[in-house]
């Protein structure tokens, strides 16, 4: 089990809009850009193995290359490349954390100072959520499922534990990448749950009315 004391102090990070990872979910990224290559190459030197994902924040008036302060790093688990020279990897997330300030340097990617404070439990085993009504919720998911004309694994959906089913549809549905962002904020798995429902809801409000309260 990773210790909040072995986390380091600044981390390389890779601004992705929607891409969200969340901590003990596993995220595949395909890299190509040269600047993450050089990311990727540098972090495998690395005892952690930690890239930092991080929403950008394109808010009007500020600086184009904004970030959202909070983010989630992941320790690469499995790697390979292709014949052309990209990598295909998987980052497993450990704890979110928050950007204190951005690093000057000659790295042609962005590193950040951080901090893990806040969020201990992202180290701990996986998340319950005790007043988690899975019947109702798989009602809403297969609304929302049949109004996107999209298919599911039923089964596997229902054998999931909680943790993983919640962290998977945050990661994988689609929403803006604000959206993302509260999910990733969240405090606690009940919480991202609520805001889950709260966004499914929102995506079929046009075209039902009989929505969990």
């Amino acid at each position: 089990m990773t210790r909040l004391k072995d986390l380091p102090g600044t981390i390389p990070v890779f601004p992705l809009p929607g891409a969200l990872l969340l901590p003990r979910a596993r995220l595949p990224l395909h890299i190509f850009e040269p600047r993450y290559l050089a990311m990727l190459d540098d972090s495998l030197k690395t005892e952690t193995r930690l890239i930092g994902m991080l929403q950008p924040n394109a808010v009007p008036g500020r600086e184009a290359k904004g970030l959202h302060r909070i983010g989630c790093a992941g320790r690469i688990t499995q790697f390979s490349e292709t014949e052309d020279g990209r990598y295909m990897v998987t980052l497993t997330g450990i704890s979110r954390f928050r950007v204190l300030r951005e690093v000057d340097g000659f790295t042609p990617y962005r590193r950040c100072e951080v901090s893990w404070e806040g969020f201990e439990r992202d180290l701990q085993g996986a998340e319950t959520d005790d007043s988690f009504d899975r019947g109702r919720f798989m009602n809403l998911l297969d609304r929302y499922f049949s109004s996107k004309d999209l298919s599911a694994d039923w089964p596997t959906l229902q054998e999931a534990d909680d943790e993983l089913l919640l962290n998977s549809l945050s990661m994988l549905l689609e929403f803006t990448p604000e959206d993302k962002q509260a999910l990733l904020e969240a405090p606690s798995l009940s919480t991202r749950r609520e805001t889950l429902v709260t966004l499914i809801e929102y995506a079929l409000r046009g075209g039902e009315e009989d929505l969990i309260q």
